[in-house]
C-alpha cells in the first residue's frame, strides 16, 4: 500500500506507454526491480503534474524506493541522468527539505535519503515554493494600487478594476491565512 505522502488532490496524468521510459544508460535499458521502477514512476508523475522537471521525480522516487541512502554517483548511474541533472536535482529537493544528507560508515561520499514525513515535505515545498510568492506578492500588490490610483479611467471601467484589485488583495490574504492550517492539517 502506497503511503500517504502519494495522495494529491491533483488527477496525474496517464503513464508513459512502456513505462516511465527513466532506466536508460547509453540508450540501453537499465535493469530494476518492479518496485523501484513503480515507486519512480509515481513520483516522475507527480512532479510533472506539479510542474516540476521529470528529474526532480526520478531522483526522489529512486531515493524513496532504495533501502540504504544513494551516493550522487549511484543515483547518476542507476537513472542514467547527467551530472548536471542530479546535481540540479538534489540542490532542489534539499533545498524544499524533500531529501538530506546521510553518512554511510566507511564511505566518504556524500549520500541522500528521502524525508518522508507529509508534513515536512509539504512544509518545505510552501516555505521554498509558495511563501517566497507571496512575499513578493506584498511588493506587487503595493505597487498596483499605486497605478490603479493613477488610472484615469471612466468611473465604470475604474469601478471594475477596483472590484478586480480588492479581489486579488482578498485571495492574497486568504493565500497567507490558509498555509499554516495546510501545513498543520498535513501533519
Amino acid at each position: 500500500m502506497p503511503p500517504p505522502a502519494l495522495a494529491l488532490p491533483v488527477a496525474l496524468p496517464p503513464a508513459p506507454a512502456g513505462g516511465v521510459g527513466r532506466v536508460r544508460r547509453g540508450g540501453v535499458a537499465v535493469p530494476g526491480d518492479g518496485f523501484e521502477d513503480g515507486v519512480v514512476e509515481i513520483f516522475v508523475r507527480l512532479a510533472r503534474a506539479a510542474g516540476l522537471p521529470k528529474s526532480y521525480g526520478e531522483i526522489y522516487g529512486l531515493l524513496f524506493a532504495s533501502a540504504p541512502p544513494l551516493s550522487f554517483a549511484d543515483i547518476q548511474l542507476r537513472l542514467g541522468l547527467s551530472k548536471g541533472s542530479v546535481s540540479q536535482g538534489i540542490r532542489a529537493l534539499r533545498a524544499v527539505g524533500a531529501i538530506r544528507r546521510a553518512k554511510m560508515p566507511g564511505d566518504s561520499r556524500d549520500h541522500f535519503e528521502p524525508e518522508t514525513e507529509l508534513r515536512k515535505l509539504v512544509g518545505g515545498f510552501l516555505q521554498e515554493s509558495i511563501q517566497p510568492q507571496l512575499d513578493d506578492s506584498d511588493r506587487r500588490l503595493a505597487a498596483l494600487r499605486a497605478q490603479l490610483d493613477g488610472v484615469g479611467a471612466a468611473p465604470a471601467r475604474r469601478k471594475i478594476l477596483q472590484a478586480r484589485f480588492d479581489k486579488l488583495a482578498r485571495w492574497h490574504r486568504q493565500g497567507r491565512a490558509v498555509l499554516p492550517w495546510i501545513t498543520k492539517f498535513l501533519g
